[in-house]
């Protein structure tokens, strides 16, 4: 057999697998999601993004546990919606004191809000001080000093910190380039 046809065998493996998967626990995952949701549609597609993730990743859970395995994806997806409802809202309400002339267009919204979920993702892969120092430093107007005060750390910390968010920041710019 040449390793195209065994790959061929092990997709196929893979999607019947994932489908026994989903006839077995999609009831109980899309019912799990609702209770945390309160909406049956955002629960639906929370499930139906969670068994996508499964086949991107091409791992199957563990046979004895796979409503863990399930439940850990499904979490994950809760927060960055999550996540992305607070940005939008807080976007949304920093629109409406704009003058009306002055307002973006749907388009230029949505991928502003794009833009923000992408910088809060690559902000919160930094650990905790970190990514406060940037964000007082940055939204806030805050000097070093300060920030270091207010953190409980040394000004060369805060200088570190700022480093690495400014790293972050240009790697994602960089990768973004075409």
């Amino acid at each position: 057999m040449t390793d195209g046809a065994e790959g061929n065998e092990a997709q196929a493996g893979l999607r019947r697998e994932l489908g026994l998967l989903y006839a077995d626990h999609h009831g109980w995952l899309s019912g799990w999601l609702r209770s945390r949701v309160g909406c049956s549609h955002t629960a639906a597609d929370l499930a139906q993004d969670t068994y996508l993730r499964v086949l991107v990743r091409g791992r199957l859970p563990d046979r004895d546990q796979p409503r863990r395995h399930l439940t850990r994806i499904a979490k994950g997806l809760m927060i960055d919606l999550f996540r992305r409802r607070r940005i939008e809202a807080a976007y949304l309400e920093a629109l409406r004191d704009l003058p009306e002339p002055e307002a973006p267009s749907e388009e230029v919204r949505a991928q502003v809000i794009e833009t923000l979920v992408e910088i809060d993702a690559l902000l919160h892969r930094l650990p905790d001080k970190p990514r406060r120092a940037f964000l007082m430093s940055r939204l806030e107007g805050l000097s070093y000093a300060a920030i270091a005060e207010r953190l409980g750390v040394s000004v060369s910390s805060v200088e570190k910190y700022i480093a690495r968010g400014l790293a972050v920041c240009l790697r994602a710019a960089l990768e973004r380039r075409p």
